[in-house]
């Protein structure tokens, strides 16, 4: 006796789109799950870290008010010997303060852009967004002699449109995989092991240079020699993303 299956053409294009919309689902969860902000594929996102196994990591640093502990968390990094990390420099903040931020640039540090005005750049229109981030460029590139290539915006804050006008300014938004939370100044060896613990490999470092952050400059020794412990070596920001980079590229052209 023959047996015959007779397939529905409609049901079999429903369980069909079932299929890759379940896939697509995987597909964004994994990459949320990385920290990579990604709106489409053809679209600017977010870097909060890089993905290498290779024991690099990048301190950065928040400025936007106050000189003391610029000043002392530049003396930390010079007395422990690391040459690179990356400086998110408010414009006004770095208007006011030419020799502070002369000494950064002359220390090798790079230097990012922290914006203009400290808002949240999300709640502005379009040309707002332009105009801040414009405003700021400009002044950090009469006073570093650089224009800057990096923003990290004012409380971290971004959505699409902010990484679309970023982008169209040659600009790449940089956040953070790990937070020291060093502006509660919750004490030395909470920030120390909350940056020890959290970090890896094409890690994004979060910490704060403005006076806010009272104990920044105490913890720093201690977090470079226990992360320097663990075989890490300290990078800019640039130099985790050309790194990279410079990876795919390898992969690309073995393949």
């Amino acid at each position: 006796m023959n047996i015959f299956y007779v397939i529905n053409g409609r049901k079999l294009k429903h369980a069909a789109f079932l299929i890759v919309a379940v896939l697509f689902s995987i597909s964004v969860i994994y990459v949320e799950k990385n920290h990579i902000s990604v709106f489409s594929y053809e679209e600017p996102s977010a870097i909060y870290s890089v993905v290498t196994d290779e024991k690099m990591i990048a301190l950065t640093f928040d400025i936007s008010w106050g000189e003391q502990t610029v000043v002392q968390v530049l003396d930390a990094l010079k007395q422990k010997g690391v040459e690179k990390a990356t400086f998110f420099l408010s414009a006004p903040w770095s208007k006011q303060h030419p020799e502070i931020t002369e000494r950064i640039v002359q220390e090798g540090f790079e230097i990012g852009s922290h914006g203009h005005k400290y808002d949240n750049y999300s709640t502005f229109e379009d040309e707002e967004i332009r105009k801040q981030l414009m405003i700021a460029n400009q002044i950090l590139s009469e006073v570093t002699g650089k224009t800057p290539t990096l923003v990290r915006l004012p409380n971290g804050d971004y959505d699409k449109r902010v990484l679309q006008v970023a982008n169209r300014l040659g600009l790449t938004v940089i956040q953070w995989d790990t937070d020291s939370l060093d502006y509660k100044n919750p004490g030395v060896d909470n920030i120390v092991n909350r940056v020890v613990k959290n970090a890896h490999p094409g890690d994004i470092v979060l910490m704060h240079a403005s006076d806010t952050a009272e104990q920044t400059h105490l913890a720093l020794p201690k977090i470079i020699d226990k992360l320097r412990a663990k075989g890490y070596t300290f990078v800019t920001v640039s130099e985790l993303i050309n790194h990279t980079r410079i990876q795919s590229n390898e992969v690309r052209d073995h393949r």
